[in-house]
């Protein structure tokens, strides 16, 4: 069963990079039928997809977002990671990473964390 956890700071300053990481184990990042994204929630909205990250280590972005995101891994750590730049308040939500299994067509969440922007 692959796990997912998510982890970085709770709370990032106005205009600063909101930087997150998700482990994962019980699967390789590398593996040819999994594709990583970061979604997220903003409180009393619905999710957000904001980017994926393939085996191969190709992104895509949410158009909205993709000026401000990026995505990217490490192999030897089996880690990937979100970097969101210049965040305002209306950035704050909970931040998930998700795990799309295109051979079992099912998906796999990490608990969330909540990421608070303010001064």
């Amino acid at each position: 069963q692959v796990q997912l956890q998510e982890s970085g700071p709770g709370l990032v300053k106005p205009s600063q990079t909101l930087s997150l990481t998700c482990t994962v184990s019980g699967g390789s990042i590398t593996t040819s039928y999994y594709a990583w994204s970061w979604i997220r929630q903003p409180p009393g909205k619905g999710l957000e997809w904001m980017g994926v990250i393939d085996y191969d280590g190709r992104t895509f972005y949410s158009p909205s977002l993709e000026s401000r995101t990026s995505i990217s891994r490490d192999t030897s750590r089996n880690q990937f990671s979100l970097q969101l730049s210049s965040v305002t308040p209306e950035d704050t939500a909970v931040y998930y990473c998700n795990l799309w299994d295109y051979v079992r067509r099912s998906d796999y969440w990490g608990q969330g964390t909540q990421v608070t922007v303010s001064s």
